[in-house]
Parts: C-alpha cells; sequence; structure tokens
C-alpha cells in the first residue's frame, strides 16, 4: 500500500512548515489528487489516520480536492473533462485523445497553521 508512505510524506512536508513557523499547530493539510494519480484516497485517508498518531499532526485534518481528469481534444482544440477514466475521449464531441493535461496530480496546496502566540 503505497498511501502509507504518501501519508508519512504529508506528514513531514506539513512538520517541517510546523517548525519553520515556531511549531505552529497544523489544523489540515490540503491536497489535489488526481483520479488517475493512481492514489486511492480512502486509503490515503486511513493511512493518515494511522500515521499522524502521536506526531504534530495527531488532530490534523487532511483535506482532498479530488481532480477530474480532462484531456486536450483534437477536434474541438481545447481542453474538456474526459468521458471516464478508463476511456479518455472528449465529453463533447467523443474523439479519442492521446493528451492527459489535468488529473494526475498530487500536490500539497495548502497547510493550515494556528500559532499559539498571541499577538499583542
Amino acid at each position: 500500500m503505497h498511501e502509507l508512505s504518501i501519508a508519512l510524506s504529508i506528514i513531514d512536508i506539513a512538520s517541517e512548515e510546523s517548525r519553520d513557523r515556531a511549531d505552529a499547530h497544523v489544523i489540515a493539510v490540503h491536497l489535489k489528487i488526481g483520479r488517475m494519480s493512481g492514489v486511492v484516497i480512502e486509503a490515503l485517508l486511513s493511512a493518515f489516520e494511522i500515521a499522524r498518531e502521536e506526531t504534530l499532526l495527531a488532530n490534523a485534518k487532511l483535506k482532498i480536492d479530488d481532480v477530474p481528469v480532462k484531456v486536450r481534444c483534437p477536434k474541438c482544440e481545447c481542453d474538456q473533462l474526459a468521458d471516464s477514466i478508463q476511456c479518455l475521449c472528449c465529453s463533447v464531441c467523443g474523439t479519442l485523445s492521446p493528451e492527459m493535461t489535468q488529473g494526475c496530480e498530487l500536490d500539497v496546496v495548502a497547510i493550515e497553521l494556528e500559532t499559539s502566540k498571541l499577538i499583542q
């Protein structure tokens, strides 16, 4: 299950950011995960729950934006949603496309932090 190694990497990234910000409390980590990334979102959520125990992210949430697959349609000459991940065809005209433009992402896009220091 490679989702556990992904969860551990997310924890490392967020922990480093927390330390760089005077040990700010990590509230949430926001991800974009494409449907063609090979990541099973439910497995990642489960792995994150286990891996975050006894870390700086023990109470942090994982917020995931599920990114649909888009293809560059050679007939429409623009990016269109794919019919499905099994058939990379333009959802408008049905033309098969050899070029995916979206859907392979696996990105940490934001980390919500909260500092415990009061500003005077």
